[in-house]
């Protein structure tokens, strides 16, 4: 099979070797260039890609995307759509050839977002972004997706041994999001997804007011029937209201949320986590030992990092310790404290939970 790697760039030459590298598997690299000044386009010639530089203009990324795509030969039997920030683990083609057999379509696989300071993953779930050369097209100025537009069913199937790794520059701006999401809204007001994704740029931008219009709105709609996606709209809305010091508002949307997504983790604490500011210590164990109840990580964008990481057990110690479980604290801290080792809090806390212990197994002799 031919293999094709497919990409957009502006000024990232410092990720050039290292994407290269990693890409190497493939039988081309094609890359869209949209206006680098730092000699990226040099790098990456040097080092074999194929490097066509054009100007988008007005800036919009599935326009980008869709122009890269057409730079792809026809003859590509698979296109790999990557970013120059991210990078396969190695032997990606192999694992990718395994699981690629006749009348497949597009392939999913593993995503890391992002990774935690000790180097273990962070924000994990999966991705589409391997099809075929035909029948797909990007779609949206911004969060852009892959549509198919081919003939009958898009037949998919899952690589468990493609992982791809994204490391990202933080200095890069995104600015241009928002503004970006609202045109996606104003092209195509029943797309809930963009509604959803608006709502939440919204929230990012403490933005309360827009936030809460926009998200509700998104759980009004018709088309909006993701639970776990709704739920998270719920959880943006009852933090928006919280930030406004509207309590019965907020506690009205954690629980809706919850009861959108029992089956996720993320809704129990995120309540657990407006609790802990109210000091309700009973509430915050009972909705940090139901997320621990939820095992299966779900392979969504919904799934977040701190919801599989210390979190529930941090929140389960601080609400044992408050409510005189010390025992119970301190086998929690412990697993927060194993789980993020680079956090000094938890081993501070877990030094006092200790201590706590100690003192009252020596009071009780």
């Amino acid at each position: 099979m031919k293999i094709v790697v497919y990409a957009i760039c502006k000024n990232e030459a410092q990720f050039v070797d290292r994407w290269m590298n990693s890409m190497s598997e493939a039988d081309q690299i094609v890359v869209l260039d949209t206006g680098s000044d730092d000699g990226t386009v040099d790098q990456l010639r040097k080092r074999g890609a194929q490097v066509t530089v054009e100007a988008i203009s007005p800036w919009r990324f599935d326009t980008a995307r869709n122009r890269s795509l057409e730079l792809t030969p026809k003859d590509a039997d698979i296109c790999v759509c990557t970013d120059l920030d991210e990078l396969f683990l190695p032997g990606w083609r192999r694992n990718l050839e395994k699981v690629w057999t006749p009348g497949i379509r597009q392939i999913h696989y593993r995503y890391t977002w992002n990774f935690n300071p000790d180097g273990s993953e962070g924000y994990v779930f999966w991705i589409d972004k391997i099809h075929v050369r035909e029948g797909f097209r990007w779609v949206n100025p911004v969060h852009e997706v892959l549509q198919w537009t081919g003939v009958g069913p898009c037949a998919a199937c899952f690589a468990a041994g493609v992982c791809l790794q994204h490391h990202a520059d933080h200095k890069k701006s995104r600015s241009q999001y928002l503004p970006l999401l609202e045109l996606a809204v104003s092209e195509n007001s029943h797309n809930d997804r963009n509604m959803h994704y608006l709502g939440r740029e919204y929230f990012f931008y403490q933005d309360w007011d827009n936030c809460i219009r926009t998200l509700e709105r998104h759980i009004s709609m018709p088309e909006a029937k993701w639970a776990d996606e709704r739920s998270a709209s719920m959880r943006y809305l009852a933090r928006a209201y919280a930030e406004k010091g509207m309590d019965p508002q907020a506690r009205q949307w954690f629980y809706r949320g919850i009861a959108e997504a029992a089956h996720l983790r993320e809704p129990f604490l995120d309540f657990a986590v407006y609790l802990v500011e109210q000091k309700e210590w009973d509430g915050v164990a009972w909705l940090a030992r139901e997320a621990l109840k939820r095992t299966e990580r779900p392979r969504s964008y919904i799934c977040e990092g701190d919801a599989w990481n210390d979190l529930p057990y941090d929140l389960l110690a601080l609400s044992c310790y408050y409510t005189g479980r010390y025992t119970e604290a301190l086998e929690a801290g412990r697993k927060a404290a194993a789980l993020a080792p680079w956090k000094e809090r938890l081993k501070e806390n877990l030094d006092f939970y200790q201590s706590t212990e100690s003192a009252r197994k020596t009071e009780t002799k």
